[in-house]
C-alpha cells in the first residue's frame, strides 16, 4: 500500500502492517472525499484514520486480534470497581501515540442488549511479556490497557533501523524478543490496586497503579528455593537481568519489586494477599512467601524428591537424553509390575482380623468403583507447587485463628503454614504509597511456622485448596469483609479445608485435620480433575436465594457441579471436546458461574452454568445489502454480502456486533439449536436484480438461512443449564 507518485509528507506515509493481505484487493472506487481506510488482513482489521494528521489507526471495539501475541494464561474478574475502572480506562486511553478524532466508520445494525449492571475483566498474559485488559462486560471483548514487563529487564532485542521506513499499524506481531518474558500467572487486588505477574524466568513482579509517569529504579530480591541443597544442578535457562538504572513507566501499571526465584523456573502457582502485603509464589523446587511491603523474605520451601532430576532442566533445555527417558519408562514399567503382584494376605488370627480382612475385600472389589493405582513417590516433577491459598483460618487450635498459607504439590502433598503478621486487625497501614520504598519502618517482621502435612492416599496431584468458613462457605477476597463488601465469615463454628486433587475432592475438619466427606471422581466416573472452582448461582425465582456449588472441569471436557460443603454431586454437563486439550487447559471460571476457554488461539467461547447470569448477542440488523426496486424483499432483509463471510476476519464464529452467526444456535455445549431459523425467500419475479447476490439462484428458488433477524432470544434452561456463546476474536 505504497503510491510512489503521492506528493504527501512524509508523515503520511502508508503504514505497513505486520500481517498480510489475504488476497490482493481490487482497486478501489473513486471517492471525492474518503474519511477512513479499511485494510482487511489476515489477522486483524485495521482502520487508518485520513483525516486526522498523521494518519493515526482507529482503536477497534471489536475485532481486536486476541493472539497479538499467544496466550499464555488468563485471569477474570467481576464486579470491578467503577474507581478502578476509570484509572484503567484513562491509562488506556493515553498509551497511543497519535489519536484519531474520527469515529469507528464501520456502522450497521443495533444493540439491544441492556446494560450491563457490572462491570467485568479478563486479563490475558501473552508470550511477549505483555498482561492485556479486556472488557468483557458484554459480548464484544473491547481492549481496555496493556502492560508491558518487557521494560523491567535486559532484553534480546536488537534496535535496527528498518527499510522502508513505514511507520507500523496493527497490534498482530507473534514474534517475541525472549520467550523468559512470557506470562505464566496473574493475580489482581480490585480493592487495593495490586497486580502480580509471574513468569517463565521465575520472576515475580509486584505492580502498584499510579496515574503519573515515573522513572525510578526497581527494587529486586532474590528467593533460593533449593536453600543450598547438594546435589541439584540448575541445568536450564538462565534468569532475567533486571535493569540496574532507572526506567520511564507511564501511567498504569508500575512496577514495585521483582522477586527472583532461583533456580529460575517457569512459576507455576502465584496467590495475593494485598491486605496482608503478601505474595505467594510455586515452581517445580518449591514455594517462597514474601512481604512486598517490607521486601523481605518470609518462607523458602524446597519440595523436590530426590529423584526429581527433571525438575532441574527446565521447560526451554534441551539436555534430556533418550537413552535418560528410556531408562525412566523401563524403570516405572517394572515397578507397575511389581506393584500388581499379589500379596501373599497372612492368615487371621482372630474374629476381629477376619472381619478386617473381609470389610478390605469388599472395598477392593467395589463393582461401582474403578481401581485407582496409587502413584511412585519418585516420578519425575513430583515437586511442582499446583496451588497456593491465603486463609484467616484455625489451624493450631480451635480457639485462635490467624493467617495461614496453603500449598499443593504434584505429589499430593498438602502443607499449611501458620503466619505472624504484624498489625492484622490492628489498624496496620498497608504502604499503598509511591511505588518503591518499603515502609513501615519499626513494625516487626512476618514469620511463618510449619503447622501440618497432608499427604493424600495415591498420591495424586493437588489442583485446588479452598478454605471454608463455619457455615460452609468460601472466605471472602481480602478487603471483601473489612469494607463490608462482603459477609463477614463466621468465625464461631469451627471450619474446612476442601482439598481438590486430580482424583478425588475431600473436606477435612480444622484443626484437626479429620476426613469428614470426600468423593472419588475418578473412581465413580474414569475422570481426572482439570480445573476447580467455587461458584455462586442465583435463583431465577427467588432474588435472594443463591446456592455455592464447586464445579469442575475435567480431563473429558465435561462440568461437574457438587454442593458445597456435602460434595453431593447435582448435576453434569459435555462442555469442551476431550480432543481439545488446549481447550481444557485454557479454562477459567467467575465467580457468577460463566466460564472463559480458547476454541482457537484467536477466539474466547464463553459459558454460562447459571439461568440468571447469561452473557448474549441482542441485536437488530440494518440493512447491508439492499435491491434497487422498492418493493424487494431484500430492502428488509438482514443480510450480509458473501465476500465479507468469506474473509478470515469476519468469519461465522463471531457472535459479537456487528456479526451473529448460528453458532450461537447449535454451540457445541449444548446438544441442540436453541432456535430454529427461519428461512429467506425472495418471490419478487419483477425484481431488476436477474437473481440473488448472495446464492446466484432465481429469485423464486432464493433461500439462505445462514442469517437472521434476531430481536428477542428467550432461554428458558433448567436452574444450572449451559449456554454459550462465542467472544469477540479475529477470526
Amino acid at each position: 500500500l505504497w503510491d510512489c507518485s503521492s506528493p504527501r509528507p512524509p508523515d503520511h506515509r502508508v503504514a505497513l502492517c505486520p500481517s498480510s493481505l489475504p488476497d490482493p484487493p481490487p482497486p478501489p472506487p473513486h471517492y471525492d472525499d474518503p474519511s477512513a481506510l479499511v485494510v482487511l488482513l489476515e489477522e486483524e482489521l485495521v482502520v487508518i484514520d485520513l483525516l486526522t494528521t498523521g494518519w493515526p489507526s482507529v482503536p477497534p471495539p471489536y475485532l481486536a486480534p486476541l493472539h497479538s501475541s499467544a496466550i499464555t494464561t488468563s485471569c477474570h474478574l467481576d464486579d470491578v470497581p467503577a474507581k478502578l475502572w476509570d484509572r484503567l480506562a484513562t491509562a488506556g486511553n493515553s498509551q497511543g501515540t497519535q489519536h484519531a478524532h474520527g469515529s469507528w466508520p464501520i456502522c450497521g445494525g443495533k444493540n439491544l442488549a441492556p446494560t450491563p449492571k457490572q462491570q467485568e475483566l479478563l486479563l490475558t498474559g501473552h508470550e511477549d511479556g505483555t498482561v492485556r485488559f479486556w472488557d468483557v462486560s458484554a459480548v464484544a471483548m473491547t481492549p481496555l490497557y496493556k502492560l508491558s514487563t518487557a521494560n523491567v529487564f535486559h532484553t534480546d532485542s536488537l534496535q535496527e533501523e528498518e527499510w522502508p521506513p513505514f511507520r507500523k499499524v496493527g497490534c498482530f506481531d507473534p514474534y517475541s524478543d525472549d520467550p523468559r518474558l512470557g506470562i505464566q500467572k496473574i493475580s489482581l487486588c480490585k480493592y487495593s490496586c495490586r497486580l502480580v505477574v509471574a513468569g517463565t524466568a521465575g520472576q515475580v513482579i509486584v505492580l502498584g497503579l499510579s496515574d503519573e509517569r515515573s522513572d525510578h529504579t526497581v527494587d529486586v530480591s532474590t528467593v533460593d528455593l533449593l536453600q543450598d541443597r547438594e546435589g541439584f544442578t540448575w541445568k536450564g535457562h538462565d534468569r532475567l537481568e533486571p535493569r540496574t538504572s532507572p526506567a520511564p513507566f507511564p501511567p498504569g501499571f508500575q512496577p514495585l519489586v521483582v522477586v527472583q526465584a532461583l533456580p529460575p523456573a517457569s512459576v507455576t502457582a502465584v496467590t495475593l494477599h494485598a491486605e496482608w502485603n503478601l505474595v505467594a509464589f510455586g515452581t517445580s523446587h518449591g514455594f517462597g512467601l514474601f512481604d512486598y511491603h517490607r521486601h523481605t523474605a518470609v518462607l523458602a520451601r524446597c519440595t523436590l524428591h530426590p529423584n526429581d532430576s527433571l525438575a532441574m532442566e527446565g521447560p526451554l533445555s534441551r539436555v534430556k537424553s533418550l537413552k535418560k527417558s528410556l531408562r525412566q519408562s523401563f524403570r516405572r514399567i517394572r515397578k507397575s509390575r511389581v506393584s500388581g503382584k499379589k500379596r501373599p494376605v497372612p492368615t487371621p488370627t482372630s474374629k476381629i482380623q477376619e472381619a478386617n480382612a473381609a470389610l478390605a475385600d469388599q472395598e477392593e472389589v467395589a463393582p461401582v468403583q474403578r481401581r485407582i493405582e496409587p502413584r511412585s513417590a519418585d516420578d519425575s516433577l513430583s515437586g511442582v507447587v499446583r496451588c497456593l491459598c491465603f486463609a484467616d483460618t484455625y489451624l493450631r487450635d480451635g480457639t485462635h485463628h490467624g493467617p495461614t498459607l496453603w500449598a499443593g504439590t504434584n505429589s499430593g502433598s498438602v502443607y499449611a503454614y501458620a503466619l505472624e503478621v504484624p498489625g492484622v486487625g490492628s489498624g496496620r497501614v498497608s504502604g499503598r504509597g509511591a511505588p518503591g520504598g518499603p515502609g513501615g519502618e519499626g513494625s516487626g517482621c512476618v514469620e511463618a511456622v510449619l503447622g501440618k502435612e497432608i499427604q493424600l492416599m495415591h498420591r495424586a496431584p493437588v489442583v485446588s485448596i479452598c478454605v471454608l468458613d463455619g457455615r460452609g462457605k468460601p472466605l471472602p477476597e481480602p478487603y471483601q469483609a473489612s469494607l463490608d463488601l462482603a459477609t463477614a465469615p463466621d468465625m464461631t463454628n469451627p471450619h474446612s479445608v476442601l482439598i481438590a486433587s486430580e482424583e478425588q475432592l475431600k473436606v477435612f475438619s480444622l484443626p484437626k485435620v479429620g476426613a469428614k466427606t470426600k468423593f472419588k471422581l475418578t473412581a465413580h466416573e474414569g475422570c481426572r480433575v482439570r480445573r476447580v472452582a467455587t461458584v455462586t448461582v442465583c435463583s431465577t425465582a427467588q432474588e435472594d436465594y443463591s446456592e455455592t456449588s464447586l464445579v469442575c472441569l475435567t480431563n473429558l471436557g465435561d462440568l461437574h457441579l457438587f454442593n458445597v460443603p456435602v460434595l453431593r454431586p447435582q448435576v453434569r454437563y459435555d462442555c469442551i471436546r476431550k480432543e481439545d486439550i488446549s481447550g481444557i487447559a485454557s479454562c477459567v471460571f467467575t465467580k457468577n458461574g460463566q466460564g472463559f476457554y480458547l476454541i482457537s488461539p484467536s477466539e474466547y467461547q464463553r459459558f454460562s452454568l447459571s439461568a440468571k447470569v447469561i452473557t448474549e448477542p441482542l441485536c437488530h440488523y440494518t440493512n447491508v445489502l439492499s435491491c434497487t426496486h422498492t418493493s424487494c424483499p431484500l430492502l428488509s432483509s438482514h443480510l450480509l454480502s458473501s465476500h465479507l463471510l468469506s474473509s478470515p476476519v469476519l468469519s461465522s464464529h463471531l457472535l459479537s456486533s456487528p456479526v451473529l452467526s448460528s453458532h450461537l444456535l447449535s454451540s457445541p455445549v449444548l446438544s441442540s439449536p436453541v432456535l430454529t431459523p427461519p428461512v429467506l425467500s425472495c418471490p419478487h419475479t419483477s425484481c431488476p436484480l436477474p437473481s440473488c447476490p448472495l446464492t446466484s439462484r432465481p429469485h423464486t428458488s432464493c433461500v439462505n438461512p445462514l442469517f437472521w433477524e434476531v430481536i428477542n432470544m428467550e432461554l428458558v434452561p433448567p436452574f444450572a443449564a449451559i449456554t454459550a456463546s462465542t467472544l469477540l476474536g479475529s477470526h
